[in-house]
């Protein structure tokens, strides 16, 4: 049987340094060496050794729905909605209802908001 860990996401985006600007300010990741090659793919760390690589495409147009993202989960889930509020991005609830989380039938708050590049994503409370 595969035991398997998970490593990285990597997302292709139009303009690298505005990307890495927007994930390290909204999110706080940090940026860590491209250990793996000397092009201009730049790496974030999602800690634990998890990784958010961002490879630059500038002449990519991303299209992508709410069910295509990525999820991090917080325990912070309110003070965090208050971040995403003081620097003006718009979240919603899997429904798009504009500034409203979701409580799965689990009883999980989410939400969702889009990057630069409009990816989608999911910030939680599955702790």
């Amino acid at each position: 049987m595969f035991n398997f860990l998970f490593n990285h996401i990597a997302l292709s985006v139009k303009d690298v340094d505005n990307s890495v600007t927007f994930y390290q300010k909204v999110l706080k990741l940090e940026e860590i060496k491209n250990t793996a090659s000397n092009s201009k793919t730049r790496w974030l760390s999602l800690n634990e050794g998890r990784q958010l690589h961002l490879i630059p495409r500038p002449e990519l147009e991303v299209k992508t729905n709410k069910a295509v993202h990525f999820a991090l989960t917080t325990t912070h889930l309110d003070s965090f909605l208050k971040h995403l509020e003081d620097l003006g991005i718009n979240y919603t609830d899997w429904k798009d209802t504009p500034k409203k989380d979701y409580i799965r039938q689990d009883g999980i708050r989410q939400f969702y908001f889009q990057d630069p590049d409009n990816y989608w994503i999911e910030i939680n409370n599955d702790i």
